[in-house]
This record gives C-alpha cells, sequence and structure tokens, in this order.
C-alpha cells in the first residue's frame, strides 16, 4: 500500500472523542484541519507534543484551524490525559487502528533493540478542500507545534 502524499483527498473518520461523543473530519469543510497521531497518553514526547498543541490551540483557532490528537488509548485514558496536563486540543480514540491504518502509520518500530508494531509520530496538514496540503513523518516533539501553525498561516 503506498503512503499518503500531499494532494491526496485525506482519509474520512468518524471516531470516539475525549468528554463523550464524536469527532469526524466531515465536520469541519472548509476548514485546515491538524492531524496529528501520537503512539500513546502521558508518555513524555506525547504528553509534551499534546502541551505544545494546546498552548498554541488560541493562535490555531485564529488562522481558521481544528486540532485534533488521535492515538490508540481509549476514550477514558484521554480523559485522564486531559486532566491530568490541562490540555485543550481535542483527542479521539481509534482503538482499532482503522484511522492510523487508513494514514499508513501503524508500523514496524524498534526500542532497545526489540522490534514491535505501534504508531509512527506523525501530522497531516488538511487543506480546506479536505485534501492533504503538508504531511510531518517521524516527528521530532521540539518545535512541531510552531511548524505546523507556521504551515496553516500560509495556506
Amino acid at each position: 500500500m503506498a503512503d499518503l502524499e500531499v494532494g491526496d483527498a485525506a482519509p474520512q473518520f468518524d471516531l470516539p472523542r475525549d468528554g463523550g461523543g464524536s469527532l469526524s473530519l466531515a465536520a469541519f469543510p472548509g476548514k485546515p484541519v491538524v492531524l496529528y497521531f501520537y503512539p500513546e497518553d502521558d508518555t513524555t514526547s506525547c504528553t509534551n507534543e499534546a502541551i505544545g498543541f494546546s498552548q498554541l490551540k488560541p493562535e490555531f483557532e485564529k488562522a481558521g484551524a481544528v486540532v485534533i490528537g488521535l492515538s490508540p488509548d481509549s476514550v477514558k485514558k484521554h480523559d485522564k490525559f486531559k486532566a491530568k496536563h490541562d490540555l485543550t486540543v481535542d483527542l479521539v480514540a481509534d482503538e482499532e487502528r482503522k484511522v492510523v491504518e487508513a494514514y499508513h502509520l501503524w508500523v514496524e518500530k524498534t526500542l532497545y533493540g526489540r522490534k514491535y508494531m505501534g504508531v509512527e509520530r506523525a501530522t497531516f496538514l488538511i487543506g480546506r478542500d479536505g485534501r492533504i496540503a503538508r504531511i510531518w513523518r517521524k516527528v521530532r516533539v521540539k518545535g512541531h507545534a510552531e511548524a505546523v501553525l507556521e504551515a496553516v498561516r500560509a495556506l
């Protein structure tokens, strides 16, 4: 299966969200959407990334964009994560990994010589037209939210 590329239609989703209910890509027609994928709630890098996006959420909103974090964790785990770190971004639960797989982010990883399957940290900027405008793969967290905000402003 080929990776998604800039210009491709963004795979749609409708997933359970923190706080109850669901969130879908279709709920934001004509708005840029920052969809960031992360491996797990409450780990150091994932927490720093979520805090970075939360701190800049007013700036993303000013630029007309929505920020959504996605991981395979449950809604209950997302709720605890948000409360513990005062996060303001929306988090969706992809427990069956259907969206993770649609974006080709279920990958083999290596940690201390051990190979395992997991979510690749990546961010997709989806333009007003529903097409992928920018992709960041194998994200390094420091400065990432700021770089994504600049790309949103440049749309």
